[in-house]
């Protein structure tokens, strides 16, 4: 994992403020964070949209300056490991000319994720890439923006209701009854009782607008917890104010400050308390409109996607979220020489090339597969995932990424995550299956097997203490879930349990992943 403190790196920022140095460590591109493999940079992609032009400028960066590799994260951007840290000026060069830094000031703060099939297979109500351009644009103008952190996060649902489940800070879904601009949008602020209904047109300013509400109720939280803290010295322990989920206030106060600064701005939008909702004090008048969010759509499958008009898109996973130069490379060339030109990176590491025709398709899938991407639902590989685990994490327990080939078993089932230490940095979000090594070795083969989600059962052992809380890091792209209590112990591979192996600890993921139907522990 990273280091606590980051390296600071910033160039001269084209006439611009220097960046401030926050106690938020989330990295960026212009400061480096250090960990055991070098420094390491997180480039944020909005939406994940890059140009053929963009992706060459990355792998050149990972080549040139990095480890050779492209590392995908769970919102959708990338990351470069074994960087020098002194390589500030020169990537931040590299990624400058490619059009990948539109602003210094808010190079950490442009955390968009958007649906990545939208306009490509026919579903979702409105192709939200418009909506990507505005906001992105928008953001980059606010100067209040420079404030947020690099946890927080928007969201951009075409209807369909895939990103809408990544428990984004600001979420903006696009709503049926005619195309982009007549069917309008809803507006969810964290996980707030109540929805804003907009019109599309004005979808990206009400996102921006509720971020700059929240800025200003965090600047009065923060406030209110120093002029407590003179007098409590307890009130230190408050986690800080990053996401809306960390106000102690909650989100419905600002949904409605949201609904009053964008009529005052003379934005038209109405309140719609959600289905599910059980306060009904949220709602002021007997009329109020009632909306349900949509449920979670499952990611983009591997494999050839059938669009409008004949065209089809490739979709590919990176095997643990990694992509070689020389995959990268490939996957850049199919969308330049036989699709749109552009890739899209998805926030469940894997990447959508759009505008092929059928015979293409067919053809490069098959290179992709031959480069050992993961392009077949039935994959081993498929649903599988880690962290940087040893080397690169002077805090994980173990290499997970070595013990998760050796453990791969038949595909399907939940989504399996490995991860070195109890921080489980980059964990997806729903139901998944957690497999987390551990300092004790009394599990199997050193690692606690369990089931995240709603539900949080111990599918190995009946020992563990389930009842802690993560320590995740300022770093992680994910949010907080339930970790066994203890702090993790000295930095040492965990051995084996009572001479279990690694194919026992195979069968054990295996049936954690085919255990959706088992009851939940408690």
């Amino acid at each position: 994992m990273l280091a606590a403190m980051p390296t600071a790196t910033n160039p001269p920022p084209r006439d611009e403020p220097p960046i401030p140095v926050r106690l938020d460590a989330c990295p960026g591109t212009l400061r480096l964070h250090s960990a055991d493999d070098g420094a390491l940079a997180r480039v944020r992609v909005p939406g994940g949209v890059l140009t053929a032009a963009q992706a060459d400028a990355l792998a050149d960066a990972a080549l040139r300056l990095g480890d050779g590799s492209l590392h995908l994260t769970s919102r959708g951007n990338v990351q470069l490991r074994g960087l020098d840290g002194d390589c500030g000026a020169a990537l931040a060069g590299l990624l400058d000319a490619a059009g990948l830094l539109p602003s210094y000031r808010h190079e950490r703060v442009r955390n968009i994720v958007a649906s990545p099939l939208s306009g490509l297979d026919g579903a979702g109500h409105a192709d939200v890439r418009d909506w990507l351009r505005g906001l992105d644009g928008l953001l980059c103008a606010s100067d209040a923006a420079t404030a947020l952190s690099g946890r927080f996060l928007f969201a951009l649902d075409d209807g369909r209701g895939d990103v809408a489940a990544l428990g984004a800070d600001v979420t903006l879904i696009a709503l049926g009854g005619g195309d982009a601009l007549d069917g309008g949008a809803l507006l969810h602020v964290g996980a707030a009782d109540g929805a804003l209904r907009v019109r599309a047109a004005d979808g990206p300013r009400a996102a921006l607008t509720a971020a700059e509400v929240f800025l200003d109720a965090a600047a009065e939280s923060r406030s209110n917890t120093a002029a407590e803290s003179r007098s409590n010295a307890a009130v230190e322990s408050r986690p800080r104010t990053w996401r809306v989920r960390d106000l102690p206030d909650g989100a419905d106060v600002l949904v409605r400050e949201t609904a009053r600064r964008l009529d005052a701005a003379g934005v038209p939008c109405t309140y719609a308390e959600t289905a599910t909702a059980t306060d009904a004090a949220t709602a002021t008048d007997t009329d109020t409109e009632r909306t349900s969010p949509p449920t979670g759509a499952a990611p983009p499958a591997p494999g050839i996607i059938e669009g409008p008009g004949g065209l089809r898109a490739l979709s590919a996973l990176a095997p643990l979220g990694t992509l070689t130069a020389a995959q990268w490379r490939l996957l850049t060339d199919v969308a330049r020489k036989d699709g749109a030109g552009e890739l899209r990176l998805t926030p469940w590491r894997g990447v959508v090339v759009p505008g092929l025709c059928q015979e293409s398709a067919d053809a490069r899938l098959r290179e992709l597969a031959a480069a050992g991407l993961i392009t077949d639902p039935a994959s081993p590989w498929h649903g599988v995932g880690a962290c940087i685990g040893r080397p690169g994490c002077a805090k994980s327990l173990a290499d997970v990424r070595a013990d998760a080939a050796t453990a791969l078993g038949a595909g399907g089932g939940l989504p399996v995550y490995w991860s070195g230490c109890a921080r489980r940095c980059g964990h997806p979000q729903g139901d998944w299956v957690d497999v987390v090594a551990t300092p004790e070795g009394y599990e199997v083969d050193g690692y606690r097997v369990t089931e995240h989600g709603d539900r949080l059962r111990t599918v190995v052992t009946d020992t563990a203490d389930m009842n802690g809380s993560s320590d995740v890091s300022d770093v992680s792209e994910s949010a907080d879930v339930p970790a066994p209590t203890g702090a993790p112990g000295p930095a040492g591979a965990p051995g084996p349990a009572d001479g279990r192996t690694p194919a026992d600890l195979a069968v054990a993921v295996a049936a954690a992943r085919t255990s959706a139907a088992a009851p939940a522990t408690t």
